[in-house]
């Protein structure tokens, strides 16, 4: 404990840092940011702007990058990305900021970029799929995971599928994201024997057409594989890295 006011007397730390080690969160107008997740739970708290104000977004972010030396956001707008980097230019200007469609990591410059010696492997089964695999993606990359991204390869033309399965083998895990009626997943595990985590996007028109119709077939595959929620790029992306950093540790 003295130690921890010392550092703040000294400005070595900051209160935020402080309250951060003391109660592994730090208290804000925009809410608590959980910031022991990371080391409680593997992977960083992530900052789900929709839904939230600019004001509020910005200020989590900037609680992120206090505690933790980076900031992950997912469903941004353009209108909070520009408030974003016009208030780290001020308070954080070292930063970088990194965008994939709606997804965001801000890194400071103290950050300790990890390295893990795994490769996940992200695919889409159409250019309407991206966005979810940027999610899952960043995610990934965050946490040091070597990425093989394979992008509309989806089962309307198998050929195409078909064509990338030796890349699919070559992953030690693999994030699968498809709309419509969700087929490509499926496909894919029964394929490989490698861990296949599938995300139903909310792509497609008509009965089912947002993501519903994607979840039922995924969760009724007849192939060994794991679903997470419609769009949830996000939970894939941490779910892979849970499953890369063991592999890593086991490697080691």
């Amino acid at each position: 404990m003295r130690e921890l006011l010392d550092a703040v007397a000294d400005g070595t730390l900051s209160p935020e840092q402080a309250e951060a080690e003391l109660n592994g969160y730090v208290t804000g107008e925009a809410g608590r940011f959980d910031a022991a997740r990371q080391s409680r739970r593997g992977i960083p708290e992530a900052i789900l702007a929709e839904g939230k104000s600019t004001a509020q977004v910005v200020a989590l972010a900037e609680t992120a990058l206090e505690t933790t030396d980076r900031a992950l956001l997912t469903r941004v707008s353009d209108d909070q990305v520009d408030a974003l980097r016009t208030a780290l230019a001020e308070s954080a200007p070292d930063a970088t900021i990194e965008r994939r469609g709606t997804t965001v990591r801000v890194v400071g410059s103290d950050f300790d970029q990890p390295e893990l010696g795994v490769t996940v492997g992200i695919v889409t089964a159409g250019t309407v799929d991206k966005p979810v695999g940027d999610e899952a993606e960043i995610v990934c990359a965050d946490a040091g995971a070597m990425i093989d991204r394979v992008d509309d390869v989806g089962v309307a033309a198998l050929t195409r599928t078909l064509d990338q399965v030796e890349r699919f083998r070559d992953a030690d895990v693999l994030i699968v994201a498809a709309g419509r009626e969700g087929a490509l997943p499926t496909v894919i595990a029964g394929l490989v024997d490698t861990p296949v985590i599938a995300v139903p996007v909310s792509s497609g028109y008509g009965h089912g057409g947002d993501g519903e119709a994607a979840l039922a077939g995924l969760l009724q595959s007849c192939t060994v594989l794991s679903v997470v929620n419609i769009d949830a790029g996000f939970v894939a992306g941490a779910q892979a890295t849970l499953i890369a950093r063991a592999i890593h540790s086991a490697r080691r």
